[in-house]
């Protein structure tokens, strides 16, 4: 596990990142999100140990990261592969040695890892390549599987599918839950909350380099049936209606501002209505309730202080819910 606590960091005069506590279990897959200049990078690099905090300490497997010894050792355990990654002049298969050599790892021991790490991206056939001649997407991929020959305790990515396209962004996140299946620590920043719903198990939301609460409302992991167009999952003790051509394991989300909520129900088009007690009602900021309603399912929804009051609502109120199918996301 990978472990920062009361991290602070600066460039000249300006705190870039204030941080109470972060945590990488081992063997688990966390998204890093939050928008452009909010951290998400320089946070990477200092879990990575490229960059030492001015305040704070670093652990890795309990171990505290405070002399050069402990911080040397932790940066062969712990591997960055950085959005727009540095590859050598030469070939592809030069720069997978690279990094392999500089740790003593050479000959057939090496080219065992380097055949496996560019199988498993489905990527071998640029082997011989000059690393001149790869597109950014090419080269993210080759510095991936640089990042996995290495064997690393925990893998850092800065947006790693920013410059592939669906099937391969797909690819990868299979690749990378597989290896954490047997023992690997993944964190990812992404920009694509798509991409960090569906694919991790662990959310780190970051605004102005501190962490701040991320809304994971109504988000569920269902198997949607093969077809086009409306679909039936069951979630829990309701069924949720989508339209949709995915199908097999997916994430689902009803956006908490779509929600619509009644006291009772009236006639609609939405083909989503539930029926539920008021379990929690609570402050959302910006002139926002949170509802929290008991359908069979928690579901939250975000109504505005004046609807509340029309609506009359206290905790115990039955209301009704609805959304249509169309307003379900899906990833």
């Amino acid at each position: 596990m990978l472990e920062a606590r009361h991290l602070e960091h600066r460039y000249a005069d300006c705190i870039v990142l204030c941080i109470e506590h972060v945590e990488l279990p081992a063997g688990s897959i966390t998204a890093l999100v939050g928008a452009n200049g909010s951290g998400k990078s320089t946070l990477l690099r200092v879990l990575a140990f490229l960059e030492a905090p001015h305040r704070g300490t670093l652990v890795l497997d309990g171990t505290p990261i405070t002399t050069a010894k402990t911080r040397q050792a932790a940066r062969r355990a712990v591997t960055l592969v950085e959005q727009q990654p540095y590859l050598f002049r030469g070939t592809v298969r030069a720069n997978m040695r690279f990094g392999l050599s500089a740790r003593g790892c050479r000959g057939t021991h090496a080219e065992g890892r380097i055949t496996q790490a560019m199988a498993q991206l489905h990527i071998s056939d640029l082997l011989d390549r000059e690393a001149g001649s790869l597109s950014d997407g090419e080269t993210q991929k080759i510095a991936i599987a640089r990042a996995l020959a290495l064997h690393p305790k925990v893998l850092l990515l800065d947006e790693p599918a920013s410059a592939a396209d669906r099937a391969s962004t797909n690819h990868l996140y299979q690749v990378l839950e597989e290896a954490c299946k047997n023992g690997l620590t993944v964190c990812f920043a992404s920009h694509q909350l798509e991409d960090a719903y569906r694919w991790s198990e662990r959310f780190i939301a970051l605004a102005d380099g501190r962490t701040s609460p991320v809304t994971l409302e109504n988000v569920f992991r269902v198997v949607l049936p093969p077809g086009e167009g409306a679909k039936c999952v069951p979630v829990g003790d309701i069924t949720i209606h989508v339209v949709t051509d995915t199908e097999g394991p997916a994430t689902i989300a009803i956006p908490p501002d779509d929600l619509i909520v009644s006291t009772k129900p009236f006639p609609s088009s939405a083909r989503n209505q539930f029926a539920g007690r008021v379990k929690r009602i609570s402050d959302a900021g910006r002139g926002r309730v949170m509802l929290t309603v008991d359908a069979g399912m928690e579901l939250v929804a975000r109504i505005t202080p004046a609807a509340l009051e029309e609506l009359d609502l206290s905790l115990g109120s039955q209301v009704a819910l609805s959304v249509k199918a169309m307003a379900v996301r899906v990833f």
